[in-house]
Formats: structure tokens, sequence, C-alpha cells
């Protein structure tokens, strides 16, 4: 996607000689029958026509959704490959906790269009759904679409990413083969282009201060939750009555330590202590009545009265060095030597992508971040908040490997500032590209709420999660 041409081919040999370029399957053969010569000559120069292949999507969450709806919108063939059984897997397993931002944040405008069309009424626009409901509600009944369910796999999982006959080194002819996305099962999948919208839920990041996993976390694993635990509902016995530890100081810990509080009112012995790895709670508690997002603001509100109240124990400064299994319990040892015992661990300090299934393709991702270097200083957590990120597409996401982008969640990395209506604008803007549609590929903009500081969230209704924490795999910000 390096060299686009600036104006797409209409279809005669006038057009397609002017652009001196080619355009979708059916426009270049009505093009090369008349007589343009440049849609004959590039068909010759290639034995495979990577245009025949649909765009491959992989995750059917709702930036992975939202791309396949652009994507029919746009007259091109996609599937979407998902690695759970159903639409939004990655959420059902945080269902059961509420987002911060309204539906009206939440739906991508292409996916609406499709439901509405199909007699699909939007919920409330200002109510905060859950999870369970954003699948149930809206993720599901998309995916059912007739437009959409034949071209979407579920137990789809992909294992790695290459180009047909050659590795990442081979330079002559790249831009021209088909991607070849291999699953699990063995099965290989050519593809024009490929999103990857498949998240960052399922590699969460260590407990370790420096980046690496504290000395004893793998063997203590059977002691450590997962950030969104259900400790209301399903993991309620694994919490009543214990101690637990949540590490981390982003929205992950806040949603844990407000019904970790519920809990503890309902069950004697619940007790909880809060690891916080700096010196402040400042990204926890964010905005509150400040923030654009009443929801949001609420969770910092209430993760601060909880502390003051002494309903939780704040420890900062706590840098987990090593975590010692004793006895069914777990020793936490602090960097300077602080010690804290716990009956469970909530691991919250965030997520980072896998890029290990893009191994043969040609990546240059920014060193810190894990995203592509032109998207980096427009995400650096270090100064910017969800609300602050300005508008990018296609450009800022276009990698050396021409028609391969991350999406969604993992399009950001590190980064904990994502949005969902970011991921929407993403894959509207790469959508418009693959189609020809340079103006409106380029023309990207986006109305996000102001924040004060990504990280805080919940309403008195019970824990909530930062919106963007839902890419088609992946979880919340830390």
């Amino acid at each position: 996607m390096t060299d686009q041409p600036t104006k797409p081919c209409c279809g005669t040999a006038e057009a397609a000689e002017a652009a001196s370029a080619c355009c979708d399957p059916a426009a270049r053969e009505e093009a090369t029958e008349a007589g343009a010569t440049c849609c004959a000559a590039a068909a010759e120069a290639s034995s495979v026509d990577d245009e025949s292949y649909p765009v491959v999507v992989i995750g059917a969450g709702p930036v992975g959704l939202a791309a396949a709806a652009h994507l029919h919108e746009r007259g091109l063939a996609f599937t979407v490959l998902e690695a759970g059984p159903a639409a939004g897997a990655a959420i059902a397993e945080w269902g059961h906790v509420r987002l911060f931002s309204p539906w009206r944040y939440d739906l991508d405008h292409a996916a609406r269009r499709l439901l509405e069309t199909a007699g699909w009424a939007a919920p409330d626009l200002d109510a905060l759904p859950t999870g369970a409901e954003l699948v149930e509600g809206y993720l599901k009944p998309l995916a059912k679409l007739p437009q959409l369910a034949p071209h979407v796999r579920y137990d789809a999982r992909v294992e790695a990413i290459g180009r047909a006959g050659m590795d990442r080194v081979r330079t002559a002819g790249r831009d021209r083969a088909p991607f070849v996305v291999r699953l699990a099962s063995g099965e290989d999948v050519p593809a024009s282009a490929v999103l990857d919208a498949s998240g960052t839920w399922r590699t969460p990041n260590v407990l370790g201060a420096n980046g690496l996993p504290a000395h004893g976390e793998r063997a203590a694993a059977d002691l450590i939750g997962p950030a969104l635990p259900d400790v209301l509902g399903a993991d309620r016995a694994t919490y009543a009555g214990r101690h637990t530890v949540v590490v981390g100081a982003g929205h992950s810990a806040a949603n844990t330590l407000l019904a970790l509080a519920e809990l503890a009112g309902q069950e004697p012995g619940t007790r909880i202590t809060w690891v916080a790895r700096g010196g402040s709670i400042d990204r926890a508690v964010g905005g509150g009545d400040a923030d654009a997002l009443p929801g949001r603001g609420a969770l910092g509100t209430g993760v601060k009265r909880l502390v003051e109240s002494g309903r939780v124990e704040l420890v900062t400064g706590f840098a987990v060095h090593a975590i010692t299994p004793v006895g069914g319990h777990a020793e936490l040892t602090a960097v300077d030597g602080r010690t804290l015992k716990a009956d469970r661990i909530v691991g919250a300090t965030g997520f980072r992508p896998d890029h290990s299934i893009a191994d043969e393709l040609r990546l240059d991702l920014d060193p810190a971040l894990g995203s592509t270097r032109a998207l980096a200083p427009l995400i650096d957590p270090n100064e910017h908040s969800c609300g602050t990120v300005r508008p990018h597409g296609v450009d800022e996401l276009t990698q050396p490997e021409p028609g391969y982008y991350a999406v969604g969640m993992k399009s950001y990395g590190r980064a904990p500032t994502f949005l969902l209506a970011t991921g929407y604008e993403q894959v509207r803007s790469i959508a418009a590209a693959l189609a020809g549609d340079w103006a409106a590929a380029r023309d990207v903009q986006l109305d996000l709420p102001e924040t004060g500081v990504c990280s805080s969230n919940a309403a008195p209704a019970g824990p909530q999660l930062e919106p963007a924490a839902v890419s088609s795999g992946g979880a919340c910000c830390g």
C-alpha cells in the first residue's frame, strides 16, 4: 500500500491508462477487454492474482465485525476468522463488566446501518452496556446478518501469516503475491489483504516490575487470577472470605477493587489490598467529576473513596520482585524487600500485543509500544489520554508489508489508551483504501470524550470497563 494511485481506475480503458493502475477484478477485466494495456501488463506480470482472494479479518469482536461491515459496503470480498466458538468470544469472558462508555460510542456506523436495515432497534444510546449485553445485543445479531454470516468462520485460530511462494527475505513480486493465513487445523487460507483485529486479551502483562515475570510467578499461576474475575458471580467462592491482593493501577484494577469491596460487604473475612508499582494512584482516579463520561469519572471517585474509608488497603511503590507459594497462599516480595501475603492475587497490569503470527511479514514496530512507528507518537500514554488521541487511519497503520494491518486494541501495542470508536474509524479508513477510495480513506475524523487521564471508570450500578478494551480479542486498558 506504499505506492497508492491518486485516482482509482473506473473500468474504462481511458481511465485505466490515465491512472496507470489496475482496480478490482471486475473493473480490470472490463478495462482489459477494452484494451487497457496497463491492466493487461499487470495481469501478465503476476502468475497469482491476489485480488481474486478475499480480505481476511482476524477476530469477530467489535472491530473485526466493523471491518467486515465496511468491506461489505465497499463491495470487497472478505472472510472473518474467529478463534472462539461465537462472535465476541473474548468479551464474553468478562461479560459481567459494565462499559463506562454509553452505547453511542460502542456502535460502528456501517454495522449499525446493516442492522437497522434488517429491522434491528438500537438500544438507549445513553445507557451503559455490560460486556454480555454488547455481545448479545449487538455482536451476535451483526454476525448473523446474511451479508456477514456466510463469511464468518468460528473455531478458526490463526497460527501464522505469510506470502505465497516466499519468505520474509524475498522482495521481487512480493506486493503481488497473496497472503497465506495458516490455521491451527493446518488449513491455508489465501487473502488479498489481512486485518488483524485479534486484540490482546490472551496476552496480559506479567506482574514482575521490570517487564519480566516475577521470580516464581509461573509456579504460582494457580494463585493468580485474570484481570477481570467475576468476583460477584462465577468466581465468588474463590474470593469470598479471603485476602486478595490486586496488582495494577488502571481500569482493570479499579473494576476489580469495586467488585471486591461489594463482596466484602456481603462476605465476612474478605480483605482487599491494592498494590501499585508507582507512588500514586492518579491513573486510576482519573478525571473524576471533570470526566466527559460520567461512568468513567465515577470509577475514579469510587476507588478513591474505598481507599479513604479504609475498605481497601493501598500499598504504593511496591514493585513485585518475587512470588512464593507457601501452603496454598502466596507471598509477594517487592524489589525493596517488603512482603505481602495473599490468598489470591489479581494481575491487572495491562496487556501487550503478540505479533508472533506475523513473523514472516515485514513489520516496522515502535520499539517501546509495539505499534506502527507512525502511530506511536499519537498514542504514547506518557503524552496522551483516550480523549486526546488524534484521528488516524490507513496511513498511520501501514506497514512495510503491503496489505497487512494490525487494527483495534492490537494496533495500540502496549498503550492503554484505545477506544472502540478509534478502532471503528481505523477499519473504515482501511476499507476505503482497499477499495481505492483514497479521499475517503484519508478523511479521518474522530469525536472522543475528554478524559483527563485514560484510566478510570465505573458507575454506582457496578464495575465497568474502558470501551476500547473490547477489540476482537482484546481487553481493557491496564
